[in-house]
């Protein structure tokens, strides 16, 4: 079967199947490896080695990584840390959305995992507010903000893929000290956004529309001063850095696993002897979830590069399509079909290493192109959109409105600036 035709088939099957079983996106992953391999002429032995080797390579890469970041995370959550950080952030950032947007930017890196970052908020967001719109304005802000942190910050499972195919030598250092400020710029452009669509639910001192009793589930009255015990394995995270590069030598691969154990081990000295050992139990638990659908997309990605997709859709796609664009557009119907931008951003990356697109685009453009491309289309099959939508309530247009549509904007804008600085900066 011609290798298009077969793609899309596979495609089309896994958002179906995704949008009518809403199973772990692992098995549809899966499923899609085996039927793209056998549409494209490879035998059933040689598919299912690929598949190994496709789950091999991306638990090599990010285990560590993601365990690492759930054991901090859960750690946080089952001693109240979490509360403690957001009310350290409360001292510098008044206005409650941005509290929100911030928040949710700030976690999601270290934590390594931008649903977790949301899911670690969602009780401390609802302390902040009783009006049902203004607190779920909150959480929708929450949830952007760890998205955009996500999808542009090295080093977080979207763009550690992406920056080791593409980067080219170029240091974590020089790509973080563009994506960071472009990073804030689009946070911003949402806050504003929130604050031009919904000025109701956003501007403090109004009045609340829909008033319900308090419900928060977390301690309000904190102590005064800085939380330095909440903040430990960040702080350790950051001198870990220094102490890697200058003073191990190690590469940008060994970098990120020494930095998130030193995390890790930090968050796990300072636990209370009560919550530590089912704080590693849940730990293992919520990382096993989300590395196995990463695998996933790993496999899929290593059968479709092993059946020589990549060569043959590309040629196809720049005689009709500007080059610069092509990334975009490939990244953007991946995360359209599958809903993961980790997936997306491995399955990119797996496709366009080593094609004429990485040659022909500067790699700090490529690597923002895929990411705004894994931003456009954040709907029915992203399991993060049923999520803010199960914890706010709203209805579904209602969680386009204020997640897909903002996440999209996010997109468009990374994707001008992308396209800007390949013509202004890199020619």
């Amino acid at each position: 079967m011609d290798l298009i035709v077969a793609f899309i088939i596979t495609l089309a099957l896994i958002t179906a199947v995704s949008l009518w079983y809403r199973i772990s996106p692992f098995f549809t992953l899966i499923g899609g490896a085996v039927l793209f391999g056998l549409l494209a002429g490879m035998t059933l032995d040689a598919t299912i080695v690929g598949i190994a080797s496709g789950v091999g390579k991306v638990f090599s890469a990010f285990g560590i990584i993601i365990l690492c970041g759930a054991v901090i995370a859960i750690l946080l959550r089952e001693q109240h840390q979490t509360e403690e950080i957001v009310s350290d952030i409360r001292r510098f950032v008044r206005n409650p959305p941005a509290l929100a947007g911030i928040s949710g930017y700030l976690l999601a890196v270290p934590i390594t995992c931008c649903v977790t970052a949301f899911i670690m908020l969602t009780p401390i967001l609802d302390c902040l507010e009783n009006d049902r719109p203004r607190r779920n304005i909150l959480l929708y802000l929450a949830a952007v903000g760890s998205i955009i942190s996500y999808a542009l910050i090295y080093p977080t499972p979207v763009v550690i893929p992406l920056f080791a195919a593409f980067s080219g030598g170029i240091s974590p250092l020089v790509f973080d000290a563009v994506t960071i400020p472009l990073s804030l710029a689009v946070l911003g452009g949402v806050l504003l956004f929130y604050r031009w669509a919904r000025p109701d639910a956003v501007l403090q001192g109004n009045a609340p529309s829909q008033p319900e009793e308090p419900h928060c589930t977390v301690q309000p009255d904190l102590p005064d001063g800085i939380h330095w015990r909440a903040w430990a394995p960040f702080i350790a995270i950051i001198v870990a850095l220094p102490v890697a590069f200058l003073a191990l030598g190690l590469s940008q691969a060994g970098t990120i696993n020494f930095i998130m154990l030193v995390g890790a081990v930090t968050a796990i000295a300072l636990a209370a002897p009560a919550v530590r050992a089912s704080g590693l139990s849940k730990s293992a638990k919520h990382a096993g979830l989300i590395i196995f659908d990463i695998c996933g997309a790993g496999a899929l990605g290593y059968v479709i590069v092993s059946s020589g997709f990549a060569q043959d859709a590309l040629g196809r796609m720049t005689l009709f399509i500007p080059i610069l664009l092509v990334p975009f557009i490939f990244a953007a119907v991946i995360e359209t079909a599958q809903g993961s931008r980790v997936v997306t951003a491995v399955i990119t990356a797996e496709v366009l290493a080593g094609s004429a697109v990485v040659g022909a685009i500067h790699p700090v453009t490529l690597i923002l192109l895929i990411s705004a491309g894994s931003c456009i289309v954040s709907y029915v099959t992203d399991p993060f959109f049923w999520l803010v939508q199960r914890t706010t309530g709203d209805d579904v247009g209602t969680v386009v409105k204020n997640y897909t549509l903002p996440i999209a904007l996010a997109g468009v804008a990374i994707f001008i600036v992308a396209i800007a600085l390949e013509y202004l900066v890199f020619r």
